[in-house]
């Protein structure tokens, strides 16, 4: 009879090679102890050895209460050396650089690997078809009413309030319903701040945000972010006793492009900071619904006792992004907030509001979210994996709690706007990394969307990113 040591031994490379034949993708949950005990006939105390084995490998992690998992294989990315250093404000610039790259990525046949939009096939179509012509036939009034001073459908108010009730219970009168939630931020924005102020953000973060602060003639101040845990809240802080700081934009839920999610002491020392200084956070959440924890995590708002907090977002991510519906919870900037939504745009649509009122509040929502939320993890954990197997061992990645992009850091040498230029010949779209800072920072970074089903031309393009880049290395090396 073979010793204990080859059977654990034995499962160990059985298992082991499964995940390099790809059978088994990072991310992938490997059966379960009790099941493998079962199919192989060994004791449990040998399956947890074989499993403790692979990973001392580096091939799986434990996660408590729920098993092991399939580890990714790219090296994350970690924390900058001057994770509490704070640059001065800047002007931003970035308007034309990025309809310039936004211009390339549209070129006819090009893969799309570039914005960060969901997937049609994940999509509730048919589910939103039926909604959308049972609210027609229940309010045909709405086809024909001019909304222009009534901003808010009840319903949908209705909707947000119920959905907030697991952290916090909102007041009606402080919800604007807007159109998008790019609209409801750029209203916040516009309502406690003036132009030459400066807005702290996160560094990197989205690259809306910054059009809107160089659109409002304002200046941003890039506080670092960590990977894991999101902004620096020490170094928030010492920006704000140096007076340099009169509002924040931040996006703490599945931070795009990390895709980290901030520790809630993080969010409630956050809260009390901005009450501490009399500083507005206006606070993006679009992609609060779809971080992979258990619970959804709780936003900022959350710990808001006094108002600063302006909570934004939308359904866009999750539900339709044509419907173009977003929100903003404006706490004690709701009144300003009300005048420039009705002075820029007159009221938010209020056909699409009841039909995603009717969709948010059914079962069907929580089954939409789950649903997005697996597919993601999943197509992440490929995407990931397919980086580390093609690009240079010198690349990081980033690690998403949330969201679906993944941002990669590359070797020193690498320009991301050249190599972009070299990506759009070969007919492959990403977004840059100095697209994502104020200062031009993140020269050799880029972001990946990972929404799309995964195929044989995804892994091809990442292939060829690869390849692009060792390329690159080959010809700064001679």
């Amino acid at each position: 009879m073979p010793a204990q040591a080859n059977l654990y031994e034995n499962l160990a490379d059985e298992l082991g090679a499964l995940i390099a034949n790809k059978v088994f993708v990072p991310g992938d949950r490997l059966p379960s102890i009790r099941h493998l005990s079962q199919q192989k006939r060994l004791s449990i105390s040998t399956v947890m050895q074989a499993l403790r084995l692979l990973e001392d490998r580096g091939l799986v992690d434990a996660r408590p209460q729920a098993g092991f998992y399939v580890r990714h294989r790219a090296r994350s990315l970690i924390a900058a050396a001057d994770a509490h250093c704070v640059k001065e404000p800047t002007h931003v610039g970035i308007n034309n650089l990025l309809m310039r790259v936004l211009r390339a990525n549209k070129a006819p046949g090009t893969l799309q690997l570039a914005l960060s939009w969901p997937p049609d096939e994940l999509l509730p179509v048919k589910r939103m078809q039926q909604v959308m012509s049972s609210v027609a036939r229940r309010r045909p009034d709405m086809l024909t009413q001019d909304g222009c001073f009534d901003t808010n459908e009840p319903n949908f108010i209705r909707q947000i309030i119920r959905r907030a009730l697991d952290w916090g219970q909102l007041n009606p009168r402080e919800i604007i319903a807007t159109n998008s939630c790019t609209e409801a931020i750029a209203l916040a924005l516009r309502a406690v701040a003036r132009p030459g102020d400066t807005i702290a953000i996160e560094s990197p973060t989205y690259f809306v945000l910054l059009q809107l602060i160089e659109s409002l003639g304002m200046k941003a101040l890039e506080i670092p972010t960590d990977p894991t845990t999101g902004l620096s809240v020490d170094a928030l802080e010492l920006a704000i006793r140096e007076g340099l700081v009169q509002a924040c934009m931040l996006v703490p839920n599945a931070n795009n492009p990390l895709g980290c999610i901030m520790p809630d002491e993080n969010k409630k020392r956050l809260a009390a900071l901005m009450t501490q200084y009399d500083i507005p956070l206006i606070e993006d959440d679009v992609y609060g619904d779809l971080c992979f924890s258990a619970e959804r995590p709780w936003p900022v708002k959350a710990y808001d006792k006094s108002g600063h907090v302006l909570l934004c977002s939308s359904f866009s991510k999750v539900v339709s992004p044509s419907a173009r519906v977003g929100y903003v919870v404006a706490g004690r900037y709701a009144q300003q907030v009300a005048l420039l939504k009705n002075v820029a745009s007159g009221g938010t649509n209020h056909y699409f509001q009841a039909v995603l009122a009717d969709f948010v509040g059914s079962s069907s929502y929580d089954s939409q979210v789950r649903k997005m939320r697996r597919a993601m993890t999943q197509r992440i954990a490929r995407m990931s994996d397919a980086v580390s197997e093609f690009f240079p061992p010198a690349c990081s990645v980033s690690q998403p709690q949330g969201g679906f992009v993944l941002w990669i850091q590359l070797p020193e040498q690498v320009d991301a706007l050249r190599l972009h230029e070299r990506a759009i010949a070969r007919r492959i779209a990403f977004m840059p990394g100095p697209l994502f800072s104020a200062s031009g920072k993140f020269g050799n970074y880029l972001r990946l969307n990972c929404g799309n089903e995964w195929s044989a031309q995804i892994e091809e393009a990442v292939q060829t990113l690869g390849a692009l880049v060792h390329a690159y290395l080959d010809e700064h090396a001679a």
